[in-house]
């Protein structure tokens, strides 16, 4: 049997464009030979698409936009897995209080032009960046065992992404005599998440003995991304096939057998979830082009080349505003990126600005000496200087903070952190360094100078991050212990960290919430970011 993934990159409630992807992606496939298109979880509306799912309007115009693509490709001899929310009658619900609208995440196979049989995903995730129990009710609670169709003579099963990592949902389709397992899932990128897919998939196949395929998205969809890799394992676990990573592509799949697309190293899957989050979060929300505060430093350098890369530079556009304490060879340096880069550049000075503001505030301010407060002033005009700009041109802000600034407030409100995304919002410092030198494996687009030079926000003379932080190689061990891996101060003592260290940032973190709370939206990178895995209070007083 000949299979087809369709590892597609839709949009969240563009119901005929995506229905359209989803035609081409089939009528391409029947042209190869193949017996069956799977598509990836929710290929219809898109992944994930929220409260839209609370609107009865939204879920009945996925059911009518399915007939009217199961109308259209009732031609092509082949069969089609499509994913879409289905609203299953009452009747079939057992005892339980559910919504008077009962919505299930399911998949529906059309051939001959009609929906042949449907399902609805049992295990619903409720962890990290899922949200699925306030949407879905489980096909269990509608008594859906499973759900098994014949193609070819091939008994084929279909199973919807948290189903293929329990036992249970596979050994049912087993024992209704399916041959063939597919699974249809949107599983949002984090480093290491596509080994980790394969490695459970594998596990999968092995406990019941059956070939496994596996369509994926592809994509960004605000703050997540998707990074495609769809694949197939044997009933023995081996890879036998896998699609690119941050592409869409048709994996065709003979037999079990396929083309195997290399996974990247991490960088090159960091940098390929950066650019491609950058692209749809623009291109999906119709902006035109993006600005960015260019500063002579990594992050923002960081950002421009991410930028570039992902809209190209005719659609992007960087300035440099520099303070009483800018040093030369950062507006040198800013310079010089952007020209290597190809991008339109701009200059503002803000020392008049600067200057004017402090007038004002002297009368109040008699007799206190220069602080943040002067430091964050500089920020504050800058930033509304961008969102002048944005406003009078159209294109989004992107802001250049990184996740070890975002963890211990180290940023300014309506400052540097006023834009519309944030790009390297899940990006640790450490690693900022580590993707720039990758960037510049093969040519020199950030200046070298820019990587070399010790950090600094240049807001006062001669300041350096290592004033206020701790060494960012300090600072991201303990970010990554205590944050991402919610290791208590307790551990981090015991695993050796120094304890006025793990105070302080520990302390930073706490403070900083509501900072956090007002930040943009920013690109998930890892499996724990500042963004909808982080649900913390901002009035808060537990301290361990």
């Amino acid at each position: 049997m000949r299979i087809a993934l369709a590892q597609l990159n839709v949009t969240v409630g563009d119901l005929s464009g995506n229905a359209a992807r989803i035609a081409e992606a089939a009528r391409s496939a029947a042209a190869q030979g193949a017996h069956l298109l799977l598509t990836p979880e929710l290929s219809l509306c898109g992944y994930p698409p929220e409260d839209l799912l609370l609107r009865p309007a939204f879920v009945e115009a996925c059911l009518s936009q399915l007939q009217q693509l199961a109308a259209e490709l009732a031609s092509l001899p082949l069969a089609v897995v499509v994913g879409l929310p289905l609203a299953l009658p009452k009747a079939a619900l057992r005892e339980r209080s559910v919504q008077a609208a009962p919505c299930f995440n399911g998949a529906a196979v059309l051939q001959g032009g009609q929906v042949i049989t449907q399902y609805a995903k049992r295990e619903l995730p409720n962890y990290q960046v899922f949200d699925e129990r306030r949407y879905f009710v489980s096909g269990r609670d509608a008594g859906q065992g499973a759900c098994v169709f014949d193609v070819g003579g091939h008994r084929c099963a279909l199973l919807i992404c948290e189903d293929a990592w329990f036992d249970e949902p596979a050994q049912a389709a087993r024992a209704a005599g399916a041959v063939h397992l597919l699974v249809l899932n949107a599983s949002p990128f984090h480093l290491g998440k596509p080994a980790e897919r394969e490695a459970r998939m594998a596990q999968t196949a092995r406990s019941v003995g059956l070939p496994l395929v596996f369509a994926h998205l592809v994509g960004g969809q605000d703050e997540v991304v998707f990074d495609g890799a769809s694949f197939a394992v044997d009933a023995q676990g081996q890879l036998t096939a896998r699609a690119p990573m941050w592409q869409e592509d048709l994996l065709l799949i003979d037999d079990g057998q396929g083309s195997v697309a290399p996974l990247p190293e991490p960088e090159a899957q960091v940098w390929g979830a950066l650019v491609t989050g950058v692209r749809d979060y623009l291109g999906k929300s119709g902006f035109p082009g993006a600005i960015i505060g260019l500063s002579g430093g990594i992050d923002s350098a960081l950002v421009l080349a991410v930028a570039v890369d992902a809209l190209g530079a005719d659609k992007v556009r960087a300035v440099m505003m520099p303070s009483p304490y800018t040093a030369d060879i950062s507006w040198i340096d800013a310079r010089d990126m952007a020209d290597r880069l190809g991008v339109r550049y701009d200059e503002i000075r803000i020392d008049g600005l600067f200057e004017g503001f402090r007038g004002s505030l002297d009368p109040l301010f008699e007799g206190r000496p220069f602080d943040t407060t002067e430091e964050n002033l500089q920020a504050r005009i800058r930033g509304t200087l961008l969102m002048a700009l944005s406003n009078k041109f159209g294109s989004l802000v992107l802001t250049t903070g990184n996740k070890s600034e975002m963890a211990t407030g180290y940023c300014t409100l309506y400052g540097d952190m006023a834009g519309g995304f944030a790009v390297i919002k899940d990006v640790a410092k450490t690693l900022v360094f580590r993707l720039a030198r990758w960037r510049n494996r093969e040519q020199e687009v950030i200046p070298l100078r820019i990587i070399e030079r010790p950090p600094s926000a240049e807001l006062r003379p001669n300041q350096k991050d290592e004033d206020s932080l701790p060494p960012y190689e300090v600072l991201d061990a303990i970010l990554q212990r205590y944050m991402e891996e919610d290791a208590s101060v307790e551990q981090l003592l015991a695993e050796g960290f120094d304890a006025a260290q793990v105070e302080r940032v520990t302390r930073l973190i706490k403070i900083s919430e509501y900072k956090r709370r007002q930040a943009p939206i920013g690109i998930r990178i890892t499996h724990r970011s500042f963004g909808r895995d982080w649900r913390y209070p901002i009035t808060n007083r537990f301290r361990a």
